[in-house]
């Protein structure tokens, strides 16, 4: 749309040369957001007035405004209430320019302030600490968006699962509030989507105990699956470990990923792990592996191979792991291969 209306419209010369005082880098703005340029209203002097008197220095406002050049078409006033609202859960100024810098498009969004006030004041009574409040208004800004009562139905349904599943009152808070901070974008989700899927858990013979295991594993990542996926999943899982419905069970449990991830994803992995020389049952005995990455998989065995350690004969174990698990584990082949054969029987040499 911008392409038709730029080509007829200047630039704002007043809007480019207070940009322009404030060492900002203009070609980058023409590059990547033009449009901004062209409106006739901007508040180059009075946002970056609110910057620095947050404490922002000149080159931060000038990283801010190349950044998040949309900044300069917000009303002071606007600014200034979501300031206040960010002050919230922020510890002081300081902390609240430092955000600012670093997320500038999440601060400048302003078209949904009453949903982020009222979402705000709704994390913080459900006792979400102010520092992960931070985290999310960073990381996972489009939750704020929903309307208040949407995230609570989310909340509701989840919390009436719990303890539909066994879970109880007494550990219901610390769940919920766990699994929020895993995972905030569960509350992109229905409840009808977080129905269906706990259902689907159910019908497939896991016990309640089991869906709630594996809940607090997938971190709530359950949610955003559906069954037609995750029944292809587990279909494909039978098929090439060539196992009955409770031995899937089992190894759903032991490794959630065979649920999680798609069928090609799956497909991907395992035949990158085959063309290593390991085998089916290798990986069924440990499938966790499956839960890497091809090009992962392939660096941790070169590293293992280059130590003497064949994979063929080995376990899977070694491969398994988040970084620092693989490095602990190859330090440890490392030291035992590096380490001389101590003979406590043989004579000791003592040169006069």
């Amino acid at each position: 749309t911008y392409t038709t209306d730029t080509k007829s419209r200047e630039e704002n010369k007043k809007t480019v040369e207070s940009l322009y005082r404030l060492s900002v880098d203009i070609k980058k703005i023409r590059r990547l957001k033009e449009w901004v340029l062209l409106q006739d209203v901007a508040y180059v002097k009075e946002i970056a007035g609110i910057l620095q008197e947050m404490g922002a220095e000149e080159t931060a406002v000038a990283n801010i405004l190349e950044r998040c050049p949309e900044a300069i078409l917000h009303t002071p006033a606007e600014i200034n209430s979501q300031r206040a609202l960010w002050q919230l859960v922020c510890q002081n100024e300081k902390q609240l320019i430092k955000l600012i810098e670093q997320f500038p498009e999440s601060f400048f969004t302003t078209e949904y302030h009453e949903n982020q006030k009222a979402n705000i004041l709704f994390f913080q009574e459900l006792g979400l600490k102010n520092n992960i409040i931070t985290r999310f208004l960073t990381s996972a800004p489009n939750i704020f968006y929903n309307p208040v009562e949407k995230n609570k139905d989310v909340i509701e349904t989840l919390q009436r699962n719990y303890l539909r599943l066994g879970g109880s009152d007494a550990n219901m808070k610390i769940w919920i509030l766990k699994l929020l901070s895993q995972n905030p974008f569960i509350l992109l989700n229905s409840s009808t989507t977080i129905q269906e899927n706990l259902e689907f858990l159910q019908k497939n013979d896991f016990t309640d105990h089991e869906v709630l295991q594996l809940l607090s594993k997938l971190k709530g990542f359950i949610f955003q699956l559906t069954s037609a996926t995750m029944q292809k999943s587990m279909l494909f899982s039978k098929n090439v470990f060539k196992c009955s419905d409770q031995e899937l069970k089992q190894l759903v449990l032991k490794c959630p990923a065979l649920l999680y991830y798609s069928v090609p994803v799956l497909e991907e992995r395992l035949e990158g792990l085959l063309k290593e020389g390991i085998s089916v049952a290798q990986i069924r005995e440990t499938p966790m592996v499956l839960e890497l990455t091809t090009q992962i998989v392939q660096y941790r065995i070169k590293k293992l191979s280059a130590l003497g350690y064949d994979i063929k004969s080995g376990t899977l174990e070694n491969l398994n792991g988040t970084k620092k698990d693989f490095e602990v584990n190859y330090g440890k082949i490392q030291s035992k291969k590096e380490r001389p054969i101590f003979n406590p029987v043989a004579p000791i040499h003592i040169d006069n």
